[in-house]
């Protein structure tokens, strides 16, 4: 019955036998049995041992036994001598959770705080437990943001955030060395760049004041609310334990048993379905700080304020098709386009931006609570303001010392920059140190060179793995005298960091969030709401697909309740998509006000660094040589497309071939030619050309496959000259949306540049939904 996995046995069959072997026998052969009873052989990837409910669980019980399919080593020791116990006794046991030592635990979703809205206790030893654990699960490569890529920079200040923040960095003219590492969450190292998740954007500022780490995402908000469910939300979404599959995906059971359970990540889920989630290219990503963070200024007035990161060429997404393709031909996609950016000399740029609000006792705005990391506050309420520009200009000479070692951390701030209550920055304070232990092999990670500081230390931390700084003196202590009390305290008039001295409320010791915590749907609502409809339909499609690759009905179901409760027509598409019935929402949709910040659509950006692939004849290369030229003084990238590598004539190299071209490369298509099929237009040799017949076509198969790709995912096609011939074998009309044909590449390649600036020609998706 190789590669047939039946459903668990019942609690009454679980394996409970002192031979192993036996064990193994006995729960295949039932299995076997079983299966033999049933009309039509179950459906293999069953994610559990026994189906689930569409309610979620709530009468205690023993851990499910394991599929019949599955099996742990033998119990022997470790000298070889048999135990006698069965596979499962190493598994966990009891019906209840527990910490690591036994004892019982009531509350694993809220951190220890004083008061609902107090900060979060030191003393919360299941807290530290929980992440501590954690953050060691992997070693070496990151537990999370595993997948990455960096570049060196410069800050430089505008000096219009002084009236709110006394940090130096942030005055005018004042260059501030930078490195920022972008990141994927779930996957592995070795896992694809154009993946649907949510993406790290971490900057490292060496200011004069020591090191500040803005350590954000390109989502505005989290899928939780308390740092104590990081460890839930991060061992739903990775590879399922059992299998390590899928990779670097949120398209399965566990992710959407989690999040189908546990409602605060709506709003993040809303996100991570839209097209923000799969990025056309770092260059193009949004970054925001997530926090609220609390600011002084000189005069020790106080603000709260969110970080953003707007980026110079707009922000663009890839769509879909173009995602799976992308991760087949180049998984390293966003990296090579990072790198190959900044060598071309168009360089990546963002400005940084605040939103500033009231320092205000209840730490809410507009009704919104600003301590509530699953929250945004909406630009049209409270706009970004912007405080200073930063500039990628440099790659990293050696990737493991540079991206790999560079260590962030939220506590990491300079005097001017403070942090507020909310729970999941204060569990994210503990965890960014603690991880480096078995990261990077101890305590001295802030001595490898990416990590230094550009600044004098004199620190009084000693000895530990890996320490380079070879200290000299006898006290390593306050106070001393030995060494002529050397190192002194700093004052504030000296550029001591004193953090505000804020008031905690006598409250009582509780495992609880605030009643504004609650609110789980609206703000998921708003995001829906503020979508164009071309956008809600790629929502309406990733929901669908996600929940399709999900093997339970049950948690279908499930997460379209969630749905009900966000939209009831984005409940019904995707209910209509997945074949199941409709539910009702649990109680009437809040009425919201759309948001046009959040929607990709409707600016026209610039184009710097856009790629423009060339298709070229070689017998016909009229305006090629004036087209290329013309890209390059705009600013963009000409990447020349011929049947064959090397010189193509009029002195012009083709830099692709049609052998290892892909449409996904280009930003938008230039047709200077039609070439007829080449020598390798062949099944045998690329399996683009499709039916063997095309190699008799006059065009290449392979250039009107780029055609159509094109066309499909909305890029800007120009033809002139014989270019128009693989327009018409393409079926693509001079009268389509974002189709030019011309005589003159000059002019062809103008009207091109133009629609680039939208990213897209955006009517031509078909959209269902107002």
């Amino acid at each position: 019955m190789a590669g047939i996995h039946a459903r668990a046995l019942d609690e009454e069959d679980a394996l409970d036998s002192k031979n192993p072997a036996k064990v193994v026998k006995d729960a295949l052969d039932k299995a076997v049995e079983k299966i033999a009873e049933m009309t039509t052989p179950p459906i293999p990837g069953a994610p559990g041992s026994q189906p689930p409910s569409p309610e979620p669980p709530s009468q205690p019980r023993e851990p499910l036994p394991p599929k019949p399919d599955q099996s742990a080593p033998a119990t022997g020791t470790a000298t070889g001598a048999p135990t006698g116990a069965p596979p499962t006794a190493r598994a966990q046991q009891g019906e209840y959770l527990t910490t690591s030592t036994g004892l019982r635990l009531h509350d694993t979703d809220h951190s220890l705080k004083a008061g609902e809205r107090g900060p979060t206790l030191l003393q919360d030893h299941h807290l530290r437990e929980k992440i501590m654990h954690f953050d060691h699960e992997r070693i070496p490569e990151r537990v999370v943001h595993a997948r990455g890529a960096a570049a060196h920079g410069v800050f430089i200040g505008y000096g219009t955030a002084s009236k709110v923040c006394k940090a130096e960095f942030l005055e005018e003219g004042v260059e501030t060395p930078v490195f920022v590492r972008f990141s994927t969450v779930v996957g592995s190292r070795g896992s694809a760049d154009a993946v649907r998740d949510t993406r790290g954007f971490a900057t490292k500022f060496y200011t004069k004041q020591g090191n500040f780490d803005l350590v954000g995402n390109n989502i505005p908000v989290f899928f939780i609310q308390d740092g104590i469910k990081f460890p839930d939300i991060v061992h739903a979404a990775k590879p399922h334990p059992d299998r390590e599959i899928p990779q670097a995906q949120s398209a399965h059971d566990t992710f959407w048993d989690f999040v189908s359970l546990h409602t605060e990540a709506t709003h993040h889920v809303m996100w991570q379905m839209s097209d923000r989630a799969i990025p056309r290219s770092y260059r193009m990503m949004e970054g925001f700080g997530v926090h609220t963070f609390r600011l002084v200024n000189a005069e020790g007035e106080t603000s709260l304020a969110k970080f953003h990161w707007k980026p110079k060429l707009g922000v663009h997404s890839l769509v879909w098709e173009e995602a799976q393709l992308v991760n087949g031909v180049d998984p390293d996609y966003h990296r090579r386009d990072l790198y190959d950016a900044i060598e071309a000399g168009a360089f990546p740029q963002w400005e940084l931006g605040i939103q500033v609000f009231p320092d205000s006792p209840d730490q809410t705005f507009e009704g919104i609570d600003l301590l509530d990391s699953t929250k945004i506050v909406p630009e049209e309420l409270a706009p970004v303001q912007p405080i200073g520009t930063l500039v990628l200009n440099r790659n990293p000479s050696n990737f493991f010392a540079e991206v790999e070692q560079v260590a962030f951390h939220v506590g990491h701030l300079v005097p001017g920059i403070d942090i507020t209550d909310d729970p999941l920055l204060h569990a994210r304070l503990f965890s960014y140190l603690d991880t480096q232990l078995s990261r990077l092999g101890g305590p001295n990670f802030n001595q490898i060179p990416i990590n230094r500081p550009h600044v004098p230390v004199n620190d009084m931390l000693r000895d530990g793995f890996h320490q380079h700084a070879v200290h000299t003196g006898v006290a390593p202590y306050k106070p001393n005298s030995l060494d002529g009390g050397c190192p002194f305290m700093a004052g504030n008039t000296t550029g001591a960091y004193i953090e505000v001295p804020q008031p905690v409320a006598a409250a009582t010791k509780v495992r609880r969030s605030p009643a504004s915590f609650d609110d789980h749907f609206s703000q998921a609502r708003l995001f829906w709401k503020s979508m164009s409809p071309v956008e809600k339909e790629h929502l309406v499609r990733a929901f669908t697909f996600e929940l399709g690759k999900c093997y339970e009905q049950a948690i279908k179901e499930r997460q379209l309740r969630v749905l009900a409760n966000v939209d009831a027509e984005l409940c019904a598409q995707v209910a209509a998509g997945l074949g199941l019935p409709v539910p009702e929402a649990d109680k009437p949709a809040p009425e919201v006000e759309p948001s046009p910040a959040l929607s990709q659509l409707g600016g026209v950006w610039p184009t710097d660094g856009r790629i423009i692939g060339v298709v070229v004849d070689p017998e016909h290369l009229d305006g090629v040589r004036e087209v290329t030229a013309a890209i390059h003084a705009a600013g963009m990238v000409p990447l020349v497309v011929a049947p064959h590598g090397g010189p193509v004539g009029d002195g012009l190299q083709a830099q692709r071939t049609l052998l290892t071209a892909r449409s996904v490369e280009f930003d938008a298509l230039l047709l200077a030619g039609s070439p007829p099929p080449g020598a390798d237009a062949i099944p045998a040799r690329d399996a683009k050309t499709g039916d063997p017949a095309t190699a008799t076509a006059p065009v290449d198969p392979r250039v009107v496959l780029m055609v159509q790709e094109c066309f499909r995912h909305a890029k800007a096609i120009g033809a002139w000259g014989t270019g128009a011939n693989a327009l018409a074998l393409a079926g693509c009309a001079a009268s389509d949306p974002g189709v030019v044909v011309g005589e003159d590449a000059d002019e062809v390649f103008a009207a091109i540049s133009g629609l680039l600036g939208a990213h897209r020609v955006w009517e031509r998706f078909p959209a269902t939904i107002a």
